[in-house]
C-alpha cells in the first residue's frame, strides 16, 4: 500500500530511502488520484521492496508541489536512490 507521510524535510526522506521513491501529488477532492491510488496499490504488491510509493498531498504542501513542477493532479515524480 501507498504511504502518506508526512516529513520534517523531503529532502532527508529522499536521503534516507536505499530504493526509489515514486512520489505520488494528489489531493483529497481529485478523482482521477483516487483512481490512481488502487493502482499505485497494485504496483506496489507487484514491485515489493524494489520501490517506495510515497503520497503527498499537494493543498498541504503547495511549496513543495511548486518546486516540482505540479500543475496537475495526479502528477507521479520518480527519484532515483543515490
Amino acid at each position: 500500500m501507498a504511504v502518506k507521510k508526512q516529513f520534517s524535510s523531503f529532502q532527508e526522506m529522499l536521503e534516507s530511502s536505499s530504493q526509489p521513491v515514486l512520489v505520488d501529488f494528489y489531493a483529497t477532492w481529485c478523482g482521477p488520484c483516487q483512481l490512481m491510488a488502487q493502482i499505485l496499490d497494485q504496483v506496489n504488491i507487484q514491485m515489493g521492496n524494489q520501490l517506495q510509493i510515497v503520497k503527498i498531498d499537494s493543498d498541504k504542501y503547495p511549496v513543495l508541489a511548486s518546486q516540482y513542477g505540479v500543475q496537475a493532479l495526479p502528477t507521479l515524480v520518480l527519484f532515483r536512490a543515490c
